[in-house]
């Protein structure tokens, strides 16, 4: 039975990002305002339309993860590495003592999307099971020869629930522990199931997070053919330009956001620094991509919070950058905060780095509750010309300070699942 007294706090932020490993590198790269688009690194792009994305350079899993488990990152993927590596940032911001935590009620909650094979994983194994004709696979060869040369452990490297399911074997988490696979939206997702299992009094403390990579050569063709990205390659710190008359698409980056997750009391008896509570989630679907549904999710969530459109200081916005996705999304705005007396702010993290897929939802809202206790809210880079189809106050140009305790995080796919979180900043 869901317990209304029990209340959810934020105590760890762990971040991978394209501008900073770590919660104190991601924030100066915010307020600096540098960049995390760059020319692509990860494979030969040259023929691809679209040559530059959000990278998180010179990573290195082995400086996160214990010895006990470095032999495991051989069957985790990029995308559960960084996920991984995450959780482990979350814990250590958390100064949690895992001795201390009952483990049956320590649970994992992640947003995960698909994770696209390594090319060399299955070449030798396809190229066996082809006969003459290019593009037709021999299925008696791929019997007899194919899958022999297949890793046995393969499909473990990229299964998408593996996210969680590594974070709760190297930390002993035996609590609820489930995956999001609903791309952009799955991380926001995420925590608001983690939020009510601690409300139903099911558990104490968990690691919620989503993490994404797509910077191999079967995502990028897929995205280059399907989703509007931007092929501004000769400038790619200005490719991605939310909400600003001259934008052409998003980019595609890379990343993880884990926030380490608890029950008030929890966290007070243990002394920890709270950052921000968790008061408010709504989802919706928006059919027909009309703004509709997100304006649905953030009411849903303000109601939740028990809160208005009046007491919000800032909106941290999806912001993708693609020409009608921006205008659906600034109508659901316009549609909750259109009627305040003062504009509402609105900030576009992916200005910074890109569309993070599952990892984006998380890793923003970790910006915003970083920009609380920091006091301003960073600007949103490479707005110069306002669109007259997205009439929104855009932080941009220089940040804006903090005035009141709240913000609303939202999240949609191109399919239209939308989601919206309220966090109040903790005093």
């Amino acid at each position: 039975m869901a317990s209304s007294t029990r209340r959810t706090v934020i105590t760890g932020l762990g971040v991978l990002s394209p501008i900073g490993q770590g919660r104190e590198a991601y924030w100066q790269g915010l307020q600096t305002g540098r960049s995390g688009v760059r020319p692509l690194r990860a494979f030969d792009v040259a023929s691809l339309p679209t040559k530059i994305g959000g990278e998180v350079q010179d990573f290195d899993a082995k400086k996160f993860i214990g010895k006990d488990h470095r032999k495991n990152l051989r069957v985790m993927a990029r995308t559960i590495q960084l996920a991984v590596c995450a959780a482990q940032l979350a814990l250590d911001d958390a100064a949690i003592d895992k001795a201390k935590l009952d483990p049956t009620r320590f649970g994992v909650e992640f947003g995960s999307g698909l994770i696209a094979t390594d090319l060399d994983e299955l070449a030798e194994a396809a190229t066996v099971s082809t006969n003459c004709a290019p593009g037709h696979v021999d299925l008696e060869k791929w019997g007899d020869l194919g899958l022999a040369r297949i890793q046995p452990l393969w499909m473990l490297k990229y299964l998408p629930n593996m996210l969680a399911c590594h974070v709760s074997i190297i930390h002993n988490a035996q609590g609820p522990s489930n995956t999001i696979t609903e791309s952009e939206v799955a991380g926001l997702l995420a925590l608001g199931e983690a939020r009510r299992i601690i409300k139903r009094d099911v558990s104490d403390f968990f690691l919620v997070g989503g993490a994404d990579s797509r910077f191999n050569p079967l995502s990028m063709v897929r995205h280059c053919l399907f989703q509007p990205l931007s092929r501004r390659n000769d400038a790619p710190d200005k490719a991605v330009r939310p909400f600003d008359r001259d934008r052409d698409g998003t980019v595609i980056g890379e990343g993880a956001g884990v926030l380490a997750v608890e029950e008030l009391g929890h966290a007070q008896q243990r002394g920890a620094r709270i950052y921000a509570e968790l008061v408010g989630f709504g989802s919706a679907f928006d059919k027909g991509r009309t703004g509709a549904g997100i304006a649905r999710a953030i009411r849903a969530a303000l109601k939740d919070a028990g809160i208005g459109p009046e007491d919000i200081d800032h909106v941290n916005a999806h912001g993708l950058a693609s020409v009608q996705s921006d205008i659906w999304e600034a109508r659901g705005l316009q549609e909750v905060f259109g009627g305040a007396a003062q504009p509402m702010p609105v900030w576009a993290p992916k200005s910074y780095y890109g569309n993070l897929g599952a990892a984006g939802g998380l890793t923003e809202l970790c910006g915003s509750v970083l920009a609380q206790q920091h006091g301003q809210v960073p600007v949103t880079l490479n707005y110069e010309n306002p669109d007259p189809a997205c009439p929104l106050a855009i932080v941009a140009g220089s940040a804006a300070a903090v005035r009141k305790p709240y913000f609303v995080k939202v999240s949609f796919t191109d399919l239209g699942q939308c989601a919206a979180v309220v966090c109040r900043k903790w005093e």
